[in-house]
């Protein structure tokens, strides 16, 4: 069950230049070169356990031809942290990195300033925490009881439940069911396992928590417009 918000922001970096033959345009600034600088100076980047904050370069992509200066190239950024704090601290160093990177590589060939970059938000996530001491954790944790299972962890995760999370609205992402591993690898899996428990274990803690008529009374209590 996940009633905390890992925060995260997904970054576009990219980085343009003129590009040319490589041969008879030697020297100029290349966008990938800057971007291999980038991603050397991101992986040595070191950042906290608890909270658990981390990021990745998880696509490049870049140059037109293999005999070419490159005029563009790019990268897909994700940062990822438990802390809304964290989370912004280390954007900023990663975002100083990406312009050091562009800013050496036109050194390299003579401070010719013809690579830029550029940075494209294209994910953002805020980070939250919330009280396993609310009725809507109880709730979720009776059903899943009811349904002779238990509840083994109550941690965070970058769910549906963010935004609320983030400005105080108590809240939950709940399993729909099966089992699976090796979350985004090659090697994911997914077996549909007791997958019908999902969705009941979805409906009682609903009902748990507004109500049957004539069965039990809601958990949640009613708040005045």
């Amino acid at each position: 069950m996940i009633n905390q918000a890992t925060g995260s922001r997904r970054y576009r970096i990219i980085y343009t230049g003129p590009g040319g033959h490589s041969f008879s345009a030697f020297g100029l600034p290349s966008a990938t070169h800057a971007l291999g600088r980038a991603v050397a100076k991101i992986s040595e980047v070191r950042t906290h356990a608890s909270p658990k904050t981390t990021f990745t370069v998880g696509t490049l992509k870049g140059g037109t031809s293999v005999n070419a200066i490159a005029a563009d190239a790019e990268l897909g950024l994700d940062m990822r942290s438990n802390s809304a704090e964290e989370l912004a601290k280390l954007e900023n160093s990663i975002m100083a990195l990406a312009r050091q990177a562009a800013e050496e590589e036109n050194k390299r060939w003579g401070d010719k300033e013809v690579i830029k970059v550029e940075f494209k938000l294209v994910g953002d996530a805020p980070a939250g925490s919330g009280s396993a001491d609310t009725p809507l954790v109880h709730a979720s944790r009776r059903a899943v009881a009811a349904l002779g299972g238990e509840v083994k962890s109550v941690s965070a995760g970058s769910t549906d439940s963010n935004i609320a999370i983030n400005v105080g609205i108590p809240a939950v992402t709940l399993g729909g069911g099966g089992v699976g591993g090796g979350s985004h690898g090659p090697g994911e899996w997914y077996t549909p396992k007791n997958a019908w428990l999902g969705p009941q274990f979805v409906i009682l803690t609903t009902l748990s928590l507004v109500g049957a008529e004539g069965i039990s009374l809601p958990l949640l209590v009613k708040r005045l417009r």
